[in-house]
């Protein structure tokens, strides 16, 4: 599929350092906002507080089989770009959790629980500790 080439000054292919002359542009920036005029945003209300208050619990069998990907976090870390690309075998990576302290347990990305690292015939493993609720959850869902 042929794309046409970008054109100077295309609001949506090019960004300009100082501020857009075109005047279509520079009225709605100037426009105030009247929160007053604003119409207000209805909701409805949850059913007993749950978005699956409505399922049926007997058709959760249906899920049994269904795998999902669960992953066990140590801790995390922020690098620039530069010390990514700058990794090699013998570096050390500091994270942000003390040694020997609780894991996170995520299940599709989300975290569902907390556990200690223990060792199972010569393998890792975790023993769960603590079952995360969303109210608990004071943490972003990965």
């Amino acid at each position: 599929m042929n794309h046409p080439a970008p054109t100077e000054g295309h609001p949506m292919t090019s960004y300009p350092e100082t501020p857009v002359e075109d005047a279509s542009y520079a009225a709605v920036a100037d426009t105030p906002v009247d929160d007053a005029t604003a119409p207000a945003a209805a909701f409805q209300p949850l059913v007993g507080g749950s978005p699956f208050a409505d399922v049926d619990p007997r058709r959760l069998h249906l899920l049994r089989d269904v795998e999902m990907g669960i992953s066990v976090e140590l801790g995390r870390t922020r690098m620039k770009v530069q010390e990514v690309l700058s990794l090699a075998p013998g570096v050390v990576l500091e994270l942000d959790r003390a040694a020997g302290g609780p894991v996170d347990v995520l299940v599709n990305g989300t975290l569902m629980a907390r556990g200690e690292v223990v060792v199972v015939d010569e393998e890792f493993a975790v023993r769960i500790t603590e079952v995360v609720t969303a109210e608990a959850d004071g943490r972003a869902r990965a």
